[in-house]
């Protein structure tokens, strides 16, 4: 995440899905993954708070603070969100992460730390999760999240909700395959991939915690039709 992505479309999908989670009953734990902002145009990604005809009922309120916070001149920030219970029941991480594999150990610790009492732990790195060519420790390894990260959260959280960018695949055949991965990471999860036409969210959840998942996937597929679907090719 990078505070020039906020407010973008995918952004508010993104909170609008951590929103259904609160609003069954969810402590949600926010780790931004956050990394420097660069020159890039990436979140520019507005056009959508132009619509509200198309774009508005599936979160009012959020929508509406989105538009007003976007005409801000520091309104690319994520204490934007953070700040008066826009995501409620939600603690933050947002340490940046470093690349250094040492550092990175650290900030790791802290985060687990800072967001211990959290029943939903979001995760959304730049990318995704973890690919062969970026090994941990290596530049620009601080985009994603990596296999040992997730294992490790895991054996703590009760739940699991990880932000991913789509690559140049077929993506009826990449995410069964990502999803079998994270069963066989993450022993006795149950696996649920929310697919939107740019990203995907992997949820992974404890048969226990089964009851508040089904409410809030059944809030979402309400309040987010059209927008965010289960995929069902798994």
């Amino acid at each position: 995440m990078k505070h020039q992505y906020f407010g973008d479309v995918i952004d508010y999908v993104k909170y609008g899905l951590l929103r259904c989670f609160s609003q069954v009953g969810l402590r949600i734990g926010v780790c931004w993954m956050l990394t420097p902002d660069d020159q890039r145009p990436d979140g520019r990604k507005v056009q959508y708070l132009s619509q509200s005809n198309k774009w508005k009922d599936h979160d009012p309120s959020l929508f509406d603070h989105l538009s007003r916070t976007l005409c801000y001149r520091d309104g690319r920030h994520l204490r934007h969100i953070e700040e008066h219970n826009h995501i409620p029941r939600a603690s933050f991480f947002d340490a940046i992460v470093p690349n250094s594999h040492a550092d990175r150990s650290i900030w790791f610790r802290n985060m687990l730390v800072e967001l211990n009492d959290s029943d939903l732990l979001f995760f959304d790195p730049d990318n995704g999760i973890e690919v062969p060519s970026k090994r941990i420790g290596h530049r620009d390894s601080s985009k994603y999240i990596y296999w040992q990260e997730l294992t490790e959260t895991w054996e703590h959280a009760r739940s699991l909700l990880v932000f991913q960018h789509f690559p140049r695949v077929k993506r009826n055949e990449y995410i069964p395959a990502r999803v079998e991965e994270m069963r066989s990471h993450l022993p006795g999860s149950l696996v649920i991939p929310l697919r939107s036409s740019n990203v995907l969210f992997l949820l992974a959840y404890r048969a226990a915690d089964a009851a508040h998942i089904k409410r809030a996937i059944q809030l979402i597929e309400t309040r987010w039709s059209r927008r965010v679907w289960k995929h069902h090719g798994d």
